[in-house]
């Protein structure tokens, strides 16, 4: 090897561990910046560069060492896993919570909730089964069933509001796929342009990665790596990114809870293709839809639309029972064949659910013809409190039902959080920054980085001496 082969050899040495350093230290920089994905400078030896020929005097040992690149210290497999149960996590939560929030309307057990207004009503009757001559009874029966009717229809209308608001959130969470798949498609411009100069793109790829999980957790989308280095990322096997072009989705479907409790439901489409549904794999995007479902006959369907359906249930029992019992009775007057109840049509039986009563002497509390002071039955529609199939059980079974499924959601909610957090915390450990392991490394470097400096100063006395002697 000549002196200066030995000079090159060394510079380069002092080149590869300066920007080891300049690596390290952009490592520390960024020891608490989320998202931030640790690098090293990967460091390669130089082989001679000779030409063979019969007079070749290298020695061959090597032309030093030479930096071919700067690595993302990433690991595809725990970031597709942490996708994956961000993707999940986020659809049981929303579930959950829809359920939590639908259980806290419905406010059971309390004062106000139906079943305490129904168990009012109930004994209303009974009280006038035995005192059917005052007028205080009758009175007490009207109001309470008028506050029963209000109780069906409120609750009805909080489900309606909810869903309506759930709706708002997906059409929310549908803009906010397009503006990360936007900004994904953005940033795989910007990298490959970089790439392309021969430049370090790596805290780019960083931000595309943040907003490829962030979007796994909206809608479940997976991910496809190019040669060029963009990714596609695809949503329900079809692409929403392509490369620097996206697809953007748009919420369609039924657009007022009416619709839903019809039949209809809430859909994602392609903007660019009318009528093309989005198949969702999970996500919070997939968990609203599940909860906009329409009901079905299983009674598996929507959360909100299934308790839409389970009031309308009890609105029709309780009409249908009541009336069936009232319409045998006699009024006052002697009146037969009269309705206590009745549903407004063109409305939900929850929302039309009214007295039809006008007064308390409409109440049709005898069972015998001419005695207007029989309670025979009043007595008749208070055993309908206890009744197996009754409007109280019916109700009690959908509370029941309500919150046997909130608890399970929850639970799958809080397991999927779980496997959620432990994946993140296996990739951040994997990716994230060891200040201790910088600390070593900025040692090695500082060290390598030395002993350069030391061969060159070594070399220019050799060679210092050399001349000195030649003159």
């Amino acid at each position: 090897m000549s002196t200066f082969s030995g000079i090159g050899t060394a510079l380069s040495s002092l080149n590869a561990h300066r920007q080891a350093l300049d690596v390290t230290s952009q490592n520390v920089a960024n020891a608490n910046t989320v998202g931030y994905t640790r690098q090293r400078a990967t460091m390669v030896a130089s082989p001679t560069a000779v030409n063979p020929s019969m007079f070749q005097s290298a020695s061959g040992v090597g032309d030093g060492v030479r930096v071919t690149g700067v690595e993302r210290l990433a690991d595809a497999f725990l970031d597709a896993q942490v996708r994956s149960a961000s993707s999940s996590a986020s659809y049981q939560g929303v579930r959950s919570t829809a359920y939590t929030t639908l259980e806290a309307s419905l406010g059971e057990p309390s004062k106000t909730s139906l079943s305490s207004q129904m168990s009012q009503m109930w004994s209303a009757f009974e009280d006038l089964a035995n005192n059917p001559h005052q007028a205080s009874a009758r009175t007490a029966v009207l109001s309470t069933a008028a506050a029963v009717t209000d109780k069906v229809g409120a609750l009805y209308s909080s489900v309606r509001d909810q869903w309506t608001q759930a709706r708002d959130q997906a059409v929310s969470l549908v803009d906010q796929v397009n503006a990360k798949a936007q900004g994904i498609a953005d940033l795989n411009g910007r990298i490959l342009a970089t790439t392309n100069v021969g430049g370090n793109a790596n805290e780019l790829v960083d931000q595309r990665e943040r907003a490829i999980t962030e979007l796994a957790g909206l809608t479940g989308a997976t991910s496809q790596t190019r040669a060029n280095g963009t990714v596609d990322v695809l949503v329900g096997g079809n692409p929403l990114v392509e490369g620097s072009r996206t697809n953007a989705l748009v919420v369609t479907g039924a657009p007022a809870f009416a619709d839903a409790a019809g039949g209809a439901p809430v859909t994602v489409s392609w903007a660019h293709r009318p009528g093309s549904v989005v198949a969702l794999s999970g996500g919070s995007l997939a968990g609203q839809l599940s909860v906009l479902a329409p009901a079905d006959a299983a009674g598996t369907g929507g959360v909100l639309a299934e308790a839409a359906a389970r009031l309308d249930t009890v609105a029709t029992e309780l009409a249908d029972q009541v009336n069936t019992l009232h319409q045998g009775g006699y009024t006052a007057a002697g009146a037969t064949g009269t309705d206590f109840f009745r549903l407004e049509a063109g409305l939900p039986a929850a929302l039309g659910l009214r007295v039809a009563v006008p007064d308390g002497d409409g109440i049709a509390a005898s069972g015998v013809d001419g005695a207007a002071y029989d309670g025979g039955v009043a007595d008749a529609i208070h055993t309908l409190s206890s009744a197996a199939r009754g409007p109280q059980a019916l109700w009690a079974a959908g509370v029941v039902d309500t919150g046997n499924r909130s608890a399970s959601a929850t639970a799958r909610a809080t397991v999927a959080e779980a496997a959620r957090a432990q994946a993140e915390s296996q990739q951040t450990s994997a990716a994230a920054v060891d200040t201790d392991e910088e600390t070593v490394n900025l040692m090695a470097y500082q060290r390598g980085y030395q002993a350069a400096a030391r061969v060159l100063s070594t070399i220019d006395s050799v060679l210092e001496t050399l001349m000195n002697m030649a003159r």
